[in-house]
């Protein structure tokens, strides 16, 4: 039995937690509170539980102080549910950054249909979350980029011989910034679907902006570019694809329904990258649940890229990474030391 206890300073959200998880059998609301200093009470009474959903503005402590608190006493997995207000969407990026496991977009109305609709996918992340490794991390520090990024720069870089896409879902903010981090000058470009709530996917591409010290970060817009030193993250509400214009290769976003329950896709990315790049292409999965990704990382292989799996030990969830793995669709599986190495030496 998974405890779960809910964090919210709104009694209609954890009213609405109570009636969703009340018919789950495999899962048990232990406790909820209105902010994190009356959980640490409720904890006298019922213990820690196995997965918090955690709100980020709240009265008395904010979210990300409860959660360098609480994985400071024992790393325990973290949801994070916020609204799509701007400070909300930094933080809770800071919060993934972290460790936190998922983040849930919650509406400021409509909630009783929002938690009809979202119920599954909810309860899928919070079983995910109950199995998930923690690699917690207090120590968020934002490096000043060596080279500012600039549209200047951007105009003048080259076209990229190569193109990485790399897809991730549970777990991957935190994979993705570490690969960020220590990618040299002048690497490939890279393409990158995340799953990640509509309205986050933003920030997420601001925050790996202001930490890279060798890359231009951005949320990818319909016909960017793929150039040298360049990263550009999917929106978090629609498909990236990757089509040929020329001597270049641009981005195309596309507004159709999910593909394996998301949007974006990785396997729409991975498919448009088997297409369209071909040889040219290396193909990256990460930590992940689920097997979106997989079946279009082996068109990739087919076509003559070369592709890569983050190895179950740094994974926070080895999912789709596993799923791809069963394929037969990988040619490696690799830590992410080993992901940067590659990128580094195309």
């Amino acid at each position: 039995m998974i405890k779960l206890m809910v964090i919210d300073d709104s009694a209609v959200v954890r009213n609405a937690f109570k009636n969703m998880f009340a018919k789950v059998s495999d899962i048990t609301l232990i406790a909820t509170a209105q902010n994190p200093v009356d959980a640490f009470n409720e904890f006298k009474r019922v213990g820690l539980p196995d997965v918090f959903i955690l709100d980020i503005e709240m009265p008395k402590m904010d979210g990300l102080t409860f959660l360098k608190q609480i994985n400071e006493q024992r790393p325990t997995p973290v949801i994070m549910c916020s609204t799509l207000v701007s400070e909300g969407s930094h933080a809770a990026i800071e919060a993934l950054s972290m460790g936190a496991v998922g983040l849930m977009h919650k509406p400021t109305g409509a909630l009783s249909k929002y938690f009809n609709t979202y119920a599954d996918e909810f309860i899928n992340l919070v079983r995910t979350a109950s199995q998930s490794k923690i690699n917690f991390n207090s120590n968020i520090s934002f490096k000043k980029k060596k080279v500012q990024a600039t549209p200047t720069r951007s105009i003048s870089a080259k076209a990229s011989k190569k193109i990485v896409a790399i897809g991730a879902s549970t777990g991957g903010v935190q994979a993705i910034e570490k690969i960020v981090l220590n990618l040299k000058d002048n690497h490939p470009a890279v393409v990158i679907t995340q799953h990640i709530p509509q309205g986050f996917s933003a920030s997420f591409a601001n925050r790996l902006n202001l930490i890279a010290p060798h890359s231009e970060v951005k949320e990818a817009e319909d016909g960017d570019v793929l150039l040298s030193g360049r990263i550009l993250i999917a929106p978090g509400h629609l498909h990236m694809e990757v089509k040929k214009e020329g001597l270049s290769v641009v981005t195309k976003l596309k507004d159709y329904p999910k593909v394996n329950s998301h949007k974006p896709s990785v396997n729409v990315l991975f498919a448009s990258m088997a297409k369209e790049v071909g040889a040219r292409g290396v193909g990256i999965i990460l930590t992940g649940m689920g097997d979106d990704g997989a079946s279009r990382l082996k068109e990739m292989r087919r076509h003559g890229a070369k592709t890569y799996a983050q190895d179950e030990k740094t994974c926070m969830v080895y999912g789709m990474p596993r799923a791809a793995v069963a394929l037969d669709a990988v040619d490696e599986s690799l830590s992410l030391e080993g992901i940067v190495d590659v990128i580094n030496k195309i």
